[in-house]
C-alpha cells in the first residue's frame, strides 16, 4: 500500500485531504515522460506557447470560487484575502508571457563580412519545480509559466500543505491543451523528491523554502553538473526615515507585518525608526494592529486566520516570551483576540519594543504575526542594523527623499529594495536574494536566463 499523504487544516485540525505519495517506479515514469515530451515542445514556437500559457492563466483564474476558501481550509488564509494571491498570480502569469517573445529572441552579434553569428536561448529540459505552502500560487507561476514558456517541460511537487494547488493546475493545463507530459505533478516524499533531483532526466530544480531545505536540495544536486534557483528564508527590515509620511507608513507596514497571518516571503519582520517620529509611530501602529479580527479564515469578517499549524504559532512565541524574558515590552494583549489560544494555531498580533540584536525575534525568521521596533539615530545606524543579519531578500525605506532612498539603498545587502512600498513583487523586476536568502532569480527578463542555456551560432557563409 502507497505512503499517503495527509492535510491537516489549520482551521479546525481535521485531515482535510488525502493523497497517495509517489513510489520510486511512478517518479521515475513521470520524469521519463516530461523528457521525452520535452523534445518536441521545445520545437513550438513562442507564440503558440504563449497561447497555451494563456488558456491556462484564464482556466485558473475561472476555478477563483472554488480555489480561495480551499486556500483557507489547506493553509489558513481569510477568504477575505484570497481573491488577492490570485491576481497577483495572474498578474506575473500574464507578464511572463508578454515578454517571453523579446526575452528569448536571439542575441547577435556584431556584424562580420561572411558570417552570421548568434546566440540562442535554448531550454534546459525538464524544470523540477519544488512549491512552498504561503503562497503557493504565486511561489509556482514565478517558475511554472516562464520555464514552459521558455520550452522546458515541469514537473511541479507543491508543499505537503498545499497539494491541491499543484493539481489546480494540472486542470488549468489540460483545459489550455498543453501536450501530454509538458506539464505534471507528483506528490512525493523529501526522500523521493531528493532521489527525482538526482535523477539524469532533471535539468534544473526551482525551490522555495526553509534554508534548511535549501541545503537539502544542494546537497541532493551535489553529484550533478545542474543549477538550482533557491529562495530561502528571510528577516526583512524597513526604515522609517525622519522625513517619511508617517500615517502611510504605518498602514503599509502593519500590512507589511500581518498580512497572511505574518507567513510571507517577504514580510516585515524588524522596524528601525528614526527617533524624531519613534513614539508617534509606535503608537500608531500599535492602534492599527489593535483593529485585526482574528478568527475562522471562512468567515468574511475575519482579516487575520491561523497560522499554517500549532508547532509554527509555538515556535513564534516563544521568540516573544524569550524576548520579553529579556527586557523587551509586548504591546498588544493577546487577550483582546478570544481564538487566541496556546498550543493553537491562532495566534494574536505581537507588536515588541526594547528590542535588540541580542534577542532572536530580531534576527531569526519568525514567519508569523509578530514585529519588533527598535529607535534609530541616523540612516548609518539604520543601515548597521539592516544589514546585521544573515538574510537579504527584501529591504524597504519610507521617505519622501528619493535620491536619499537610492543612497541607502546602495548601502543595502539585499536583492529587492523598496521606498514607500513593501511585501510585493513587481513581475518587471528581477526576485532574488543574497547570503542566506538564496540564489538564482525568478520574473523579469532575467528570470528566463536562468531557465535557458546559451547555445552558439557561428555559421560562415561566404566559402
Amino acid at each position: 500500500m502507497a505512503d499517503m499523504l495527509r492535510v491537516t487544516s489549520p482551521v479546525d485540525g481535521s485531515i482535510y485531504v488525502e493523497r497517495p505519495l509517489a513510489g520510486p517506479s511512478e517518479v521515475e515514469a513521470v520524469l521519463s515522460r516530461a523528457k521525452q515530451a520535452q523534445a518536441d515542445w521545445k520545437q513550438t514556437s513562442v507564440a503558440e506557447r504563449a497561447r497555451i500559457c494563456g488558456a491556462f492563466t484564464d482556466a485558473l483564474i475561472a476555478r477563483k470560487d472554488e480555489i480561495v476558501p480551499e486556500l483557507s481550509w489547506q493553509m489558513g488564509r481569510p477568504v477575505s484575502a484570497g481573491g488577492g494571491e490570485l491576481a497577483g498570480f495572474e498578474e506575473r502569469a500574464r507578464y511572463m508571457i508578454e515578454i517571453a517573445g523579446g526575452a528569448l529572441a536571439d542575441i547577435p552579434a556584431d556584424h562580420k563580412p561572411g558570417f552570421n553569428r548568434f546566440v540562442r536561448r535554448a531550454p534546459l529540459g525538464v524544470v523540477l519545480v519544488v512549491a512552498a505552502w504561503n503562497y503557493p500560487y504565486l511561489i509556482a507561476v514565478n517558475s511554472v509559466v516562464p520555464a514552459i514558456m521558455a520550452g522546458n517541460a515541469v514537473v511541479l511537487k507543491h508543499s505537503g500543505q498545499t497539494p491541491l494547488c499543484a493539481e489546480r493546475f494540472a486542470e488549468a493545463f489540460q483545459a489550455a491543451g498543453l501536450p501530454e507530459g509538458v506539464f505534471q505533478v507528483l506528490h512525493m516524499s523529501h526522500a523521493n523528491t531528493e532521489k527525482a533531483i538526482a535523477s539524469p532526466d532533471v535539468d534544473f530544480v526551482a525551490f522555495t523554502g526553509s534554508v534548511g531545505g535549501g541545503h537539502a536540495i544542494q546537497s541532493a544536486a551535489s553529484t550533478r553538473f545542474i543549477a538550482t534557483g533557491l529562495e530561502l528564508g528571510g528577516k526583512d527590515p524597513a526604515y522609517v526615515r525622519a522625513d517619511a509620511n508617517l500615517e502611510f507608513a504605518i498602514e503599509n507596514l502593519v500590512d507589511g507585518a500581518f498580512f497572511n497571518s505574518g507567513q510571507s516571503c517577504c514580510g516585515i519582520e524588524r522596524i528601525y525608526v528614526h527617533g524624531d517620529l519613534y513614539d508617534r509611530f509606535v503608537d500608531g501602529f500599535v492602534d492599527l494592529t489593535r483593529q485585526y479580527r482574528l478568527g475562522n479564515p471562512l468567515e468574511a469578517e475575519t482579516n487575520l486566520g491561523p497560522m499554517v499549524r500549532p508547532a509554527a504559532a509555538d515556535f513564534a512565541r516563544g521568540q516573544v516570551a524569550e524576548a520579553v524574558h529579556a527586557g523587551a515590552r509586548s504591546l498588544v494583549d493577546p487577550a483582546a483576540f478570544p481564538a487566541d489560544a496556546e498550543g493553537s494555531a491562532y495566534m494574536a498580533p505581537r507588536v515588541l519594543v526594547d528590542v535588540d540584536h541580542g534577542m532572536r525575534i530580531m534576527t531569526e525568521e519568525s514567519f508569523a504575526p509578530v514585529i519588533g521596533i527598535m529607535k534609530v539615530g541616523s540612516d548609518d545606524e539604520a543601515v548597521t542594523l539592516m544589514n546585521d543579519s544573515a538574510f537579504g531578500l527584501t529591504a524597504s525605506v519610507w521617505t519622501i527623499d528619493e535620491d536619499a532612498a537610492i543612497a541607502v539603498g546602495d548601502r543595502i545587502e539585499t536583492g529587492t529594495w523598496f521606498m514607500n512600498r513593501c511585501d510585493y513583487l513587481d513581475p518587471a523586476l528581477a526576485w532574488t536574494g543574497v547570503k542566506n536568502s538564496g540564489r538564482g532569480c525568478t520574473l523579469s527578463s532575467v528570470g528566463y536566463e536562468h531557465l535557458t542555456r546559451p547555445k552558439s551560432y557561428h555559421l560562415r557563409t561566404a566559402i
